[in-house]
């Protein structure tokens, strides 16, 4: 059984780095991006247009999307609406690297509710904010936290009365209405081992997807709801799946700033222990 501090082995992946735990770091009094999102605060939700970075063959090339936004009061974090749908999980096609233990078989599933999902992941200067302390071993406002077990995320979710996303929910927002393994070219849309510098990156740097959604992948692996089973696939609900009842491990989704390309595409998930806490886990939240 793996330590708590450290992550099960996954075939094909590298281990993370670790780091001793960062004792708490005192509140820095930094200055976010809190005059914008007050701005936006006042005026309710807001609607921009994001244009798809990549069309793909089941898209119009060109298509634009309508993006709600709105920004969450105790966070301060913009959240993207994610309107109901459906696409088809698991394996993209075209992809040859899928690893066929748990990529497989590529299923429909379809959303039968929009929800709300954070258009990055979540910044330190949010987790600070809302938790008293902060986790990370590289230190910046806007870099993503990090260093965080599951039970971690789990918590800040709620405490921003959000959830963590389901899988499910968390690639079909991930693919922003595209189906190839990345959403865009490497360099372009993500922190991966050949472009990271060895470290994390503040959010928003890179090109969002079709969805406006920065960092799904690359940067950090985000912490989902499901439990894993490399099976789960071949049983899956058609309807909002919500992951098996029960497992060991909990899913990590999106990649990180350490890992080859390979292991950083839309469709790949691996299971790691809950009380994993190292600088490549981090956290996105969801919530209807």
């Amino acid at each position: 059984m793996a330590s708590e501090s450290t992550p099960p082995p996954t075939p094909g992946l590298p281990a993370p780095r670790e780091h001793p735990r960062s004792p708490a770091v005192k509140r820095r009094g930094w200055v976010w991006l809190a005059v914008i999102a007050a701005a936006l605060v006042g005026a309710g939700v807001v609607i921009l247009m994001v244009r798809n970075p990549r069309p793909n063959k089941e898209s119009e090339r060109g298509r634009t999307y309508e993006v709600k936004t709105r920004v969450n009061e105790k966070d301060g974090l913009t959240y993207v609406w994610i309107p109901r749908g459906k696409f088809r999980m698991g394996c993209s096609a075209g992809d040859g690297e899928c690893d066929k233990t748990n990529e497989y078989p590529a299923h429909d599933v379809t959303i039968t509710r929009g929800f709300w999902i954070g258009q990055t992941e979540v910044t330190q200067a949010a987790y600070e904010r809302v938790m008293g302390y902060n986790p990370s071993h590289f230190i910046g406002a806007s870099l993503p936290v990090e260093t965080i077990r599951w039970g971690d995320a789990d918590r800040y979710c709620k405490a921003v009365a959000m959830r963590l996303p389901t899988e499910a929910e968390w690639e079909y927002a991930a693919r922003g209405g595209d189906t190839s393994a990345r959403y865009g070219p490497l360099e372009a849309v993500g922190w991966y081992s050949a472009n990271s510098g060895n470290k994390t990156h503040e959010v928003k740097q890179k090109q969002p997807n079709g969805y406006g959604l920065y960092d799904t992948l690359g940067n950090v692996w985000e912490w989902v709801a499901d439990w894993y089973d490399d099976k789960y696939y071949a049983s899956s609900p058609a309807s909002d799946p919500n992951g098996p009842s029960s497992g060991h491990d909990f899913v990590l989704r999106g990649g990180g700033w350490l890992y080859h390309p390979r292991n950083w595409r839309v469709s790949l998930r691996i299971g790691v222990d809950g009380g994993a806490q190292n600088d490549l886990l981090g956290v996105r939240c969801a919530g209807n």
